[in-house]
């Protein structure tokens, strides 16, 4: 029987481009599995950087409005990512095509990653829709998450291989940077408050480091609060016994690269969540702040799920804004373990890819 399905995948750059790094490691992981893939995506510039060697099975496509659909096959599965809200006359031309076959669609709202206890709860749950252009047709609720009662998580199958075989001098040195054995520690965030204490804190410490910097918003942050004592010098400086290096924009196999030779990994959003994750090494994260306060308690259930020690629990209230407080020290050796322990649980769970080509099976 051919299993062989056309997916269009539905995405909106927002102000990052997290958003787009899920749903390319997404298209990417059903075309490895024998699907077709169709991305739309409104703002497709960044994946000349992140995703410079497109996989074949994977087109993308810009999202126009209104799309260019004449003479298109439409697709067989239709995901939103993110609660895009996919355009009235794609639902169109998807409800026609259904109703002509008898059948009722399927179209995954593919949500955005948690810990808290309701993804479980609502992880599959369909929802039929009603009214507007997609009348007639069913949607369900596919939630990512960190047990089996959830959607999974973004995994390659080769994941753990390639990590067994990974030189990082040499990756370091392929990137211009002489490896002299120095703590490194991986910076992607977005404007801490508390970043000024961390370079202090980095500075003064007893252990040369080097700060491995990626490109846009943590290059400019650590900029601003380095001017003064790097003005009209090399952007390589030395602080005490602190080494900034400024990286270029990295794909997304060098981002796992840049991850897997740090020490300690700061990261922010979603996906380079997952990844750090992978990477298995102490990690902070800066969760992506909401106007409502609801990044508060999704940040207080991944520290859960990480059984966190205090001091982890502490250095993350202080980096997130949630407490007003002095910069804890860094404490990486109680925090490897945590990562650890989740790492190899999740290792366990079947990874998201396979999870919606089943679901895609059954409900299809």
């Amino acid at each position: 029987m051919n299993t062989e399905k056309l997916w269009d995948i539905f995405c909106r750059v927002i102000d990052n481009h997290g958003d787009l790094g899920v749903c390319w490691r997404l298209a990417s992981g059903l075309a490895a599995r024998g699907q077709r893939v169709r991305l739309w995506v409104d703002e497709p510039g960044a994946l000349r950087w992140m995703a410079p060697q497109a996989p074949s099975g994977v087109e993308v496509r810009r999202w126009t409005q209104p799309l260019q659909l004449e003479g298109l096959e439409v697709g067989d599965i239709l995901v939103e990512a993110f609660g895009c809200e996919i355009p009235p006359e794609f639902l169109t031309a998807y409800a026609r095509q259904c109703a002509a076959v008898g059948s009722l669609g399927l179209w995954l709202n593919l949500e955005y990653l948690s810990a808290e206890a309701f993804v479980a709860r609502s992880h599959g749950l369909p929802s039929p829709v009603m009214s507007g252009p997609g009348t007639g047709l069913r949607k369900f609720f596919f939630y990512p998450g960190f047990t089996p009662a959830t959607g999974g998580l973004l995994r390659e199958p080769d994941l753990a291989a390639r990590q067994a075989v990974f030189n990082r001098r040499a990756w370091l040195g392929q990137q211009g940077l002489a490896f002299q054995g120095e703590r490194l520690i991986s910076l992607f965030c977005y404007e801490p408050a508390a970043l000024p204490e961390l370079l202090a804190q980095l500075t003064g410490a007893p252990q040369p480091t080097r700060l491995l910097v990626t490109d846009g918003r943590a290059a400019a942050a650590v900029r601003a609060c380095t001017l003064a004592q790097a003005a009209d010098r090399n952007p390589q400086n030395l602080f005490g016994n602190l080494q900034i290096s400024y990286l270029p924009a990295l794909a997304q196999r060098d981002f796992d690269h840049l991850l897997w030779s740090c020490d300690l990994n700061f990261v922010r959003g979603e996906d380079s969540l997952v990844r750090a994750l992978w990477a298995g090494k102490p990690l902070i994260w800066q969760i992506y702040p909401q106007s409502d306060g609801a990044h508060g308690p999704k940040l207080e259930a991944f520290l859960d799920l990480l059984d966190a020690p205090a001091s982890l629990r502490a250095f993350h209230a202080v980096w997130n804004g949630l407490q007003q407080a002095a910069l804890p020290a860094l404490d990486p050796v109680p925090w490897q373990q945590s990562v650890h322990v989740v790492r190899e649980r999740l290792l366990e769970q079947d990874d998201l890819v396979t999870q919606v080509i089943g679901f895609a099976r059954i409900n299809r």
